[in-house]
């Protein structure tokens, strides 16, 4: 495998050094009956609890609901921004998401290890009435902030 340049290091060293302990980051978003059919065709997820409608009327939850780590999936928007490699993801699914809920998904920085240049992170994601749906840690590292300030 072939070396990473010196600009390539240098970039990295500046993404890792700009993400402080405590920062944060926010995404938000609407899920739609669209995503959930694109999510399910993708991952091959044709689990009754998001696709059967009449099935999800009889559950617990009364409808269908979103696949949850469709709305994991928010992390990759803030990693992609930040050239975020992650190494380890866990996720915590606290209530359902449905079809027209907007969930917002806060990124905070709570450790940085210098030596290995890796990073601890967790995320919070609640629904447009403030209810937590989604609780999540994950660890890696930074490879280029493309944030606008």
């Amino acid at each position: 495998m072939p070396e990473p340049t010196t600009e390539f290091k240098r970039r990295l060293r500046e993404a890792f050094d700009e993400l402080t302990v405590g920062r944060t980051f926010t995404f938000r978003r609407t899920f739609t009956d669209g995503d959930v059919a694109m999510f399910c065709g993708v991952t091959g997820d044709y689990n009754p609890y998001h696709q059967d409608a009449e099935f999800a009327a009889e559950s617990f939850y009364g409808r269908l609901t979103i696949p949850g780590l469709l709305t994991g999936s928010m992390l990759m928007h803030i990693g992609g921004m930040l050239g975020f490699l992650a190494t380890e993801m866990r996720f915590e699914y606290l209530a359902p998401v449905f079809a027209g809920d907007t969930i917002t998904c806060l990124v905070t920085v709570l450790e940085k290890d210098e030596t290995q240049r890796r990073m601890k992170c967790n995320a919070d994601f609640t629904n447009q009435d403030g209810v937590g749906v989604l609780r999540a840690s994950f660890s890696g590292f930074p490879g280029q902030i493309r944030l606008s300030r």
